[in-house]
């Protein structure tokens, strides 16, 4: 009698517990997320002016041309082209810093920097260990600031407003170092010009 009124009790509480962890937590999550922050709960995705998906804010991308800012390198190549799977890839290439492979990359990369007169940072030339990494340094990006305003015609002070403006604080105010988002940044640029070409 009392290994029944144990077993029971012991099935109580495991079903009480799957309500809790399983459906009741998830679903309150859900709520809050969807009501309170519903921008970054679904994804935090961008949309053009045409509401087209763009990209998220959370994920890197890659920005070849020269009206752009560049973010970081990607060894994943923040899961776009050819070797992009649907789910997305992230890591880093755990690569030893000793091995020829990265040195080369890491030469090579500095070396077009020099070429297109900036001054290499660390990460301009360092991929990031997610592969992911949304988010320049503001040294990094105010190095860019000459290339990108020529690339564009337009004045390096009508640049860096847009720069402080899309610069993301130290997480809790205390943890990290400020970064900028180099999506929204390159997004802002481009809204810039259009509203310069309406206006003539």
């Amino acid at each position: 009698m009392s290994f029944i009124r144990e077993t029971s009790r012991a099935i109580r509480i495991t079903l009480i517990l799957w309500l809790l962890t399983a459906i009741i937590y998830p679903l309150a999550i859900l709520v809050v997320g969807q009501v309170f922050f519903p921008f970054q709960a679904n994804g935090s995705v961008m949309v053009n002016i045409e509401a087209q998906p763009i990209g998220s804010t959370l994920i890197g991308q890659i920005f070849t041309s020269e009206r752009y800012f560049q973010g970081r390198p990607s060894v994943v190549r923040y899961s776009q082209g050819r070797k992009a799977k649907p789910t997305g890839i992230s890591g880093a290439s755990n690569l030893a810093p000793s091995n020829p492979e990265l040195l080369n990359r890491i030469i090579e990369q500095a070396n077009q920097f020099q070429e297109e007169n900036i001054q290499p940072t660390a990460d301009l030339i360092y991929t990031s260990a997610s592969g992911l990494d949304p988010h320049i340094s503001l040294i990094t990006a105010r190095r860019q600031v000459e290339r990108v305003a020529r690339a564009r015609g337009i004045k390096e002070d009508e640049i860096l407003p847009l720069l402080n403006k899309y610069t993301d604080g130290r997480f809790l105010w205390i943890f990290g170092e400020p970064g900028v988002n180099i999506l929204r940044l390159n997004y802002a640029l481009d809204l810039q010009e259009i509203n310069r070409q309406q206006n003539q």
